[in-house]
């Protein structure tokens, strides 16, 4: 009884130092996620706005650009994933590489080959788990993006997509990311970055509920005023989806944390129990003991 004891001592002790790790993991989680969302609301409206800039030109012109123009036939697609560093974060990164790998068969049932960019070291370490190519890698600030994270991965992006198909250009550009909705609802999502999704003109002013595009005047000319904006736009959608996914990142981590502090305290409560009843076996049997020898002596 009393190594049983000690080892459901040991157990108590142990839950309560993981409790402390995961308390302060929590707490820290929190105290960043404010930045976080902070940053991501400040994000969202510029996202947002240079959008439907792009939309607009787009939609009100007749130009016919490589980076909106539909391809006749999608041969080769990029995919960008965005998971994080580091774990102790639920399912926020296996999520979004389930919702990648659905999207990757889906491309590669069409007949379409799938070359993929990779951001976080569980994506990395995920595809090179599994022994699976990737195109680039950026690792080492997925909780704290930076912009010049999205603007090299932007013009990467940029570049592969310009090129022909024979010389290993791409002709569809998606993004797979958990977009926050809420600190217990983080959803993964697909984004199509390239080509860009235009809504035709006509069609949105046949909506009833759909959303006007504001009137713009472009100097010195359409064409030129969407190639400016076109680069901007792709690094403005890809750094907010970094944003979104850092969000998302810390809910996950706080939550995470949450509930294995919550499991620490049903631990030591489940083994101080277990102790309890250990400890008390003990002292009935010492007891035992002593009377029976009590009786043993009193009737030699």
């Amino acid at each position: 009884m009393g190594a049983q004891l000690r080892v459901y001592r040991q157990k108590i002790k142990s839950a309560q130092t993981m409790k402390k790790v995961t308390r302060a993991m929590e707490l820290i989680a929190t105290s960043r996620i404010t930045k976080a969302r902070k940053r991501m609301a400040e994000s969202n409206p510029y996202a947002q706005a240079i959008t439907e800039a792009v939309s607009a030109v787009a939609s009100y012109t007749d130009i016919d650009h490589i980076l909106v123009t539909e391809r006749e036939e999608v041969r080769r697609v990029a995919v960008v994933v965005f998971t994080s560093d580091r774990g102790l974060n639920g399912a926020f990164s296996s999520s979004v590489l389930r919702e990648a790998e659905g999207l990757t068969n889906t491309l590669e049932a069409e007949g379409k080959e799938v070359v993929h960019y990779l951001v976080g070291r569980k994506a990395v370490g995920y595809f090179a788990f599994r022994k699976r190519a990737s195109e680039k890698q950026w690792t080492g600030a997925t909780d704290l993006p930076v912009f010049q994270t999205a603007k090299e991965l932007g013009e990467a992006l940029v570049e592969r997509f310009t090129i022909p198909f024979e010389e290993g250009g791409v002709e569809e550009i998606h993004y797979v990311y958990n977009r926050f909705q809420s600190m217990v609802t983080q959803t993964p999502t697909v984004v199509r970055l390239l080509p860009l999704e235009v809504v035709d003109s006509e069609d949105v002013a046949e909506a009833d509920e759909a959303p006007l595009l504001p009137l713009y005047e472009f100097e010195p000319d359409a064409e030129t005023v969407l190639h400016a904006l076109l680069p901007d736009y792709i690094q403005a959608r890809l750094f907010n989806a970094m944003l979104h996914s850092a969000a998302s990142e810390h809910a996950a981590r706080q939550r995470a944390m949450s509930a294995a502090s919550d499991n620490a305290d049903t631990l030591v409560r489940d083994y101080t129990r277990l102790a309890n009843n250990a400890r008390q076996a003990e002292i009935t049997q010492q007891i035992s003991e002593i009377v029976g020898g009590a009786d043993a002596l009193a009737t030699a």
